[in-house]
């Protein structure tokens, strides 16, 4: 708990105010319908709405004191005015919560494609080596058992670094994080201590935020300079980079830290060689220069396998032996939503994957490919407000890889899921395909269409339990619908 004097002090704020009253404060919120008691609120000019229009809201749910970059003209409450309030969040989070992030081995994980994959895979890593673990990210934040809905990737800074502080009570181990260029760019881990940040890919995704694939690549970096200048012996600090991908060189010269890498094509610390996939599992072996081990995983893909690299690496710099590493993935359950096979008594495959970009629908459908023995049916959209640039791309590797191809919604927010459709159609070039806008029946369509031996790959939704449709959000679940469908369909 902090007084608001000790937070003014902290900043350094120059011609700092004297206020009348010096409250205690008790938390901190961004939101105005989050805020009990003696809670401190800090206005956030955002997208869609402005901090500083719910400052009545705040003031009447418990909030004691104001931080805002804008002129707010009231003496009810003492109000801090700074030049950047986002900026002014990280750095009041992590003094408020006494920079819990030095306490925690914390690795952060990021790239377009895999955050996800790799951080689960970390997670049933240092479970079977008996530590005890955290992980934030697009499915959920979870520190042990106990389970916690987060609404963003990367969470904002105050409820990011009160979330640290729990791990720290708790002693959690190891934390992973996927750490989108969102945060990034707008400084959500601005002040968090890094042990390890993870490389893993970078393709085209979120242009409609960072405008360029420059912009995009110079976000991403933030994290490798995150690990700092300062070498030390005690908690040595690690960069872990994908050799194989083509921006690896821009991350290993980001970084002054000491740098790992994995691959396939290239020589690299952490090589795979003598892979076999097949559709039931993988088998590689694992060569450090050093040691060689064979790695049989139940997961499936070459993608996956930069994944395990990935996860591998890092795992084993942070003192996990290769035996217990092996064991792990052999007995891995995988991510939900990820190259999720769908369950039930049926001839042909169904697949549900979170695959958004093209790079990697490319991946999954051509790892469908390489054990397929009769058609693919690939139900596929975009999502409204987002990246345009990337629509007709994602139509046209579905055509590229696919037999069939079903082009439906995704979460259209407030756009036109036509417009959308016909944004991708712009990519396709000739060969037949069906548009469908509702989700669930484009599903439908694509299962009753299966025969024996097909696979349907329903892309794009993964995990999520939701669908966006204007402004109103809807219970939605591609796995639950594929299933049901099936059991519409079987005989």
């Amino acid at each position: 708990m902090k007084t608001l004097n000790e937070i003014a002090s902290y900043l350094s704020v120059i011609n700092q105010p004297k206020f009348n009253v010096n409250p205690e404060i008790q938390g901190i919120q961004v939101n105005s319908q989050k805020v009990t008691e003696s809670d401190l609120f800090i206005c956030i000019s955002g997208y869609t709405v402005d901090g500083h229009d719910f400052v009545d809201q705040a003031i009447k749910n418990g909030a004691v004191a104001i931080i805002a970059e804008k002129e707010l003209n009231r003496n009810d409450v003492p109000v801090l005015y700074v030049k950047d309030t986002k900026q002014t969040l990280s750095l009041i989070a992590n003094y408020f919560y006494d920079f819990p992030s030095n306490q925690l081995h914390l690795i952060g994980v990021t790239g377009t494609n895999g955050k996800t994959s790799v951080t689960y895979l970390l997670d049933e890593i240092f479970r079977c080596n008996e530590e005890s673990t955290a992980v934030i990210g697009t499915i959920q934040m979870k520190i042990g058992d106990q389970v916690y809905p987060i609404a963003n990737t990367t969470p904002e800074p105050s409820y990011l670094q009160h979330s640290f502080r729990k791990m720290v009570e708790q002693n959690i181990d190891h934390c992973m994080i996927e750490v989108s260029s969102h945060a990034l760019e707008l400084g959500r881990v601005n002040g968090c201590d890094f042990d390890i940040a993870v490389y893993t890919n970078l393709s085209q995704d979120h242009l409609d935020f960072h405008e360029t694939m420059d912009d995009y690549l110079a976000a991403k970096l933030r994290l490798f300079s995150h690990l700092g200048n300062r070498y030390q012996l005690e908690q040595p600090k690690f960069a872990i980079i994908n050799l194989d991908d083509q921006y690896a060189k821009h991350f290993i010269k980001a970084t002054s830290q000491r740098v790992i890498t994995y691959g396939i094509d290239q020589e690299a610390d952490f090589t795979a060689r003598n892979i076999q996939l097949t559709a039931n599992g993988t088998q590689f072996t694992l060569d450090t220069g050093e040691q060689q081990i064979d790695i049989t995983t139940p997961l499936i893909g070459k993608f996956n396998i930069y994944n395990m690299l990935a996860a591998i690496a890092t795992a084993y710099i942070s003192g996990v032996s290769l035996a217990t590493i092996s064991l792990a993935l052999s007995q891995s359950n995988g991510v939900p939503g990820r190259f999720e096979a769908v369950k039930g008594d049926h001839d042909f495959s169904v697949i549900v994957d979170f695959a958004h970009t093209p790079d990697s629908l490319e991946n999954v459908l051509t790892t469908i490919r390489t054990f397929a023995t009769q058609k693919i049916y690939l139900v596929v959209g975009c999502g409204g407000d987002r990246d345009r640039t990337k629509r007709p791309l994602m139509a046209k590797v579905g055509e590229d890889h696919a037999d069939y191809l079903i082009l439906t919604s995704d979460n259209p927010r407030t756009e036109d899921p036509l417009t959308i459709i016909s944004d991708m159609e712009a990519g396709l070039t000739g060969k037949e395909y069906t548009v469908e806008v509702d989700r669930k029946k484009a599903i439908e369509y694509a299962i009753n269409l299966a025969k024996t031996g097909d696979v349907v790959l329903i892309a794009g939704k993964g995990h999520e339990t939701t669908q966006t449709i204007g402004k109103e959000t809807l219970p939605f679940n591609d796995y639950l619908v594929a299933q049901e469908a099936i059991l519409n369909k079987l005989p």
